[in-house]
């Protein structure tokens, strides 16, 4: 489902600016999620219905990225974790993967120079298998965690190259590569110690899960890490999702805490 919030009429623009102060007041009288990971899914079928090129629904979902971002420093998310390309990703065609790597690239590049993100002090991060990435994107991506790495007030998390088992798997090599090497014992092994060989081993679990685009399922996004979590599906494609929609997410996640009594 598109809707751009498919009201364009002053009216119904009204209506939706006075749902989302609404929704702002409420959410202010109660614990926002710490954390808030966001699997950003519908790109190209927004092209689709649209009858436009697919490149032009991963343009319209990096813009909403950055509309995203902004929405979480005005409720004050401490950290934003958003699934961006898969391993899976890797088997589209290698004109769309190649595009991708492009606006990756030039993402990156924007964001170590984004006055924003020096201003509020936002570390930036990418998780995943970051090896796997053309050579231009890796420097791109080491350049922008060089130049926020000593950031601390929020943290913004973009998985790319990124498969839940992987991290998994990988996590598990190389806690038996350590217990082979003397390092601790199989007793010592737990939850804790699992947690911290993880690519998100210095962030809290996430709080809340919001998936876009009707998709009703964990797709290999952090696995171990969305134990605990509470999900929010939407049928809104990901650069259809408007703010009020957010907020709606952050106030359902809200109200279900109220109800356990959390």
């Amino acid at each position: 489902m598109i809707q751009i919030s498919e009201i364009s009429d002053p009216v119904s623009e009204g209506i939706t600016k006075a749902r989302e102060k609404r929704l702002l007041s409420l959410i202010r009288q109660n614990p926002v999620p710490r954390h808030i990971a966001i699997i950003m899914d519908g790109n190209r079928r927004f092209a689709k219905e649209l009858g436009m090129d697919p490149t032009e629904g991963h343009l319209y979902g990096r813009e909403k990225l950055k509309e995203v971002l902004e929405w979480c420093l005005e409720v004050d998310i401490k950290v934003l974790t958003v699934y961006a390309f898969s391993t899976e990703n890797f088997n589209r065609s290698p004109d769309e993967v190649g595009i991708l790597m492009e606006l990756f690239e030039r993402n990156f590049k924007i964001l170590a120079e984004d006055e924003r993100v020096k201003k509020n002090h936002i570390k930036v991060t990418v998780l995943g298998q970051i090896d796997l990435l053309p050579p231009s994107v890796r420097e791109a991506i080491a350049d922008v965690m060089e130049k926020t790495k000593h950031y601390d007030k929020y943290f913004y998390n973009m998985c790319v190259a990124y498969g839940g088992r992987q991290e998994i798997v990988s996590a598990i090599r190389r806690i038996c590569s350590d217990v082979k090497d003397g390092k601790f014992d199989l007793d010592n092994i737990d939850e804790q110690l699992v947690s911290s060989y993880l690519y998100t081993k210095q962030f809290p679990d996430p709080d809340l899960v919001i998936w876009t685009s009707g998709e009703a399922r964990i797709s290999n996004f952090l696995l171990w890490q969305s134990a605990y979590s509470e999900f929010y599906f939407t049928d809104i494609y990901w650069p259809g999702f408007q703010k009020v929609d957010f907020f709606k997410a952050i106030r359902d996640y809200q109200m279900r805490r109220r109800r356990y009594g959390a």
